[in-house]
C-alpha cells in the first residue's frame, strides 16, 4: 500500500492540483463564485460559456427535477442560455481569479456564430483576460444550434474542423473541444476536432431530453408561462451514457487525446470509473446543484482512500486500466454459465424474485410451502434480474453452474 496518495494530474502542460473541476455551467458564472471553490478545494474550472452576442436574457422557471419514487433528482433538466453576465464583467473576472488563484487551471468556455472574425476575436479577447486555455462549447443542445451554434456544430464533423482550426490559427493556449452527446458516433466529430488542431476533448455535455408533461396542465417541464421546451438534460441518470461516449473515445486509436470528463458525477465512486475508462480531469454540475461546492471533501477523500486501498499512488496509475476489459458483444465468453443463487437464511419471503422471474425471466423460482424461494439451475437462464431486485443485499448472488 502506498504511504503519500497524489491526487494530482497533469492536464495539457498544467499541474491540476486533484481531478476536480467546476464544469462550464451555473456553477462557474462569476468571480465570486469561483473563489469561493478554489478555497474549498476545487483545483480548476471551466468558466460558463461567453459569447460576443447580447444581452442574453434566461427564462424563468429554467430548471426541473426527474423524482422517481422517494428518489429525488435523479436527472435534471435545464433551458439556460450562456452566461447572461455583461461579457467585460467575465473578462474582469478571469484576471482577477488568475491574479488570485495562479495554481489553480482555468479554462473558459466561448462560442460563437460560424463565423471566423467571431471566434477569433473572442478567443483573443477571453486568453487577454489571463485564461490558461480554451473550451470550445459545441455542444450546447438548446437555445443556441437553433442560430447555428452550440451542438449543431458538434454534430457537423465538417464545421467542427473547419472552427477549431480558426482558433488555433490565433490561441496561444492549449484547445479542448467539448463534445456533445446527441449524436450516434461521438468519434466522428472528435477526429474532426484532432485534425483542426485541438489539444484535448471534454464530453459530455447535457442530454436534449423533454422531462415530462406537467398532467394538470398538459404543459411540458419546466413550464414557461404555459409552454416548454426541449433541453439538456444532466445528472445521475447520464452517467452511462458519459462513460460509454468517453470509454469509446478513449479506445480510439486515431484519437489519443486527453479527455476531461463530464456526465452525471456525483460521488467519489463516479470518479474512479471516469478515470478508470480514461478520463484525466472531471467536471461537476449537477451534483453541485443539489450539495453545493462542499462535496469536494468527500471527493478527494473517497477516492484518496480507494486509492490506498488498490494500491495507486498517483491518478495517473488508474487512468484507462478498464479500457483493455471493454470488449465487443460478440467476443465475450459464453462459459461458465452463471446460474442463480439464493441463501435462504438471509430472505425475508417478500416473492418479488419469484415474481419478475415468472414475468420476466426464465420461470426459473419458485416457492416452497414456506414462501420460500428456490432455484431450477436448468431453467435459469442466468440474466441475474432476480438478484437486481432482491431489497436484501447479498440474498441473491450468481454461481457457476453446477458449483
Amino acid at each position: 500500500m502506498p504511504k503519500e496518495i497524489d491526487l494530482s494530474v497533469d492536464f495539457l502542460g498544467y499541474r491540476s492540483q486533484n481531478p476536480f473541476w467546476l464544469s462550464s455551467s451555473p456553477v462557474a458564472n462569476s468571480y465570486e463564485m469561483i473563489a469561493r471553490a478554489f478555497d474549498l478545494g476545487w483545483a480548476g474550472c471551466a468558466y460558463k460559456t461567453l459569447g460576443l452576442e447580447g444581452p442574453i436574457v434566461n427564462v424563468t422557471p429554467r430548471l426541473a427535477t426527474l423524482n422517481y419514487e422517494d428518489k429525488r433528482f435523479l436527472g435534471l433538466e435545464n433551458i439556460e442560455l450562456i452566461t447572461d453576465r455583461p461579457l467585460k464583467d467575465n473578462l474582469r473576472d478571469i484576471t482577477k481569479l488568475k491574479k488570485r488563484y495562479p495554481k489553480h487551471v482555468l479554462f473558459v468556455s466561448i462560442m460563437a456564430e460560424v463565423k471566423e472574425s467571431a471566434w477569433q476575436e473572442l478567443a483573443r479577447m477571453v486568453e487577454d483576460a489571463g485564461c490558461d486555455g480554451l473550451e470550445l462549447n459545441f455542444s450546447c443542445p438548446h437555445g443556441m444550434p437553433e442560430k447555428g451554434m452550440g451542438a449543431a456544430i458538434g454534430q457537423n464533423p465538417q464545421i467542427t474542423k473547419r472552427i477549431t482550426g480558426w482558433v488555433k490559427e490565433v490561441a496561444q493556449t492549449p484547445v479542448m473541444v467539448k463534445m456533445t452527446p446527441n449524436i450516434t458516433d461521438m468519434r466522428l466529430p472528435a477526429r474532426a476536432a484532432k485534425e483542426g488542431g485541438a489539444d484535448a476533448l471534454a464530453a459530455i455535455n447535457t442530454v436534449q431530453a423533454l422531462l415530462g408533461i406537467d398532467l394538470e396542465t398538459l404543459a411540458p417541464i419546466p413550464t414557461v408561462n404555459g409552454k416548454g421546451a426541449y433541453g439538456g438534460y444532466s445528472g445521475p441518470a447520464v452517467k452511462p451514457i458519459a462513460l460509454r461516449f468517453i470509454s469509446e473515445m478513449a479506445n480510439d486509436p486515431e484519437l489519443r487525446l486527453p479527455i476531461s470528463g463530464i456526465g452525471g458525477l456525483s460521488n467519489w465512486r463516479d470518479a474512479a470509473e471516469f478515470l478508470l475508462v480514461g478520463a484525466t480531469t472531471l467536471q461537476v454540475t449537477t451534483a453541485i446543484m443539489r450539495y453545493g461546492y462542499r462535496i469536494i471533501a468527500d471527493l478527494k477523500e473517497g477516492l484518496t482512500n480507494y486509492m490506498k486501498e488498490k494500491g495507486f499512488a498517483k491518478i495517473s496509475d488508474m487512468i484507462g486500466l478498464s479500457l483493455p476489459k471493454i470488449s465487443r458483444h460478440e467476443d465475450l465468453p459464453r462459459e461458465p454459465v452463471m446460474v442463480s443463487s439464493i441463501n435462504r437464511h438471509l430472505c425475508i419471503k417478500d416473492g418479488i424474485c419469484y415474481i419478475v422471474c415468472q414475468d420476466a425471466g426464465h420461470q426459473a423460482i419458485t416457492l416452497d410451502e414456506d414462501r420460500l424461494p428456490e432455484v431450477d439451475e436448468e431453467e435459469c437462464g442466468g440474466c441475474s434480474l432476480c438478484m437486481h431486485v432482491c431489497p436484501i443485499e447479498g440474498c441473491i448472488a450468481m454461481k457457476p453452474k453446477g458449483k
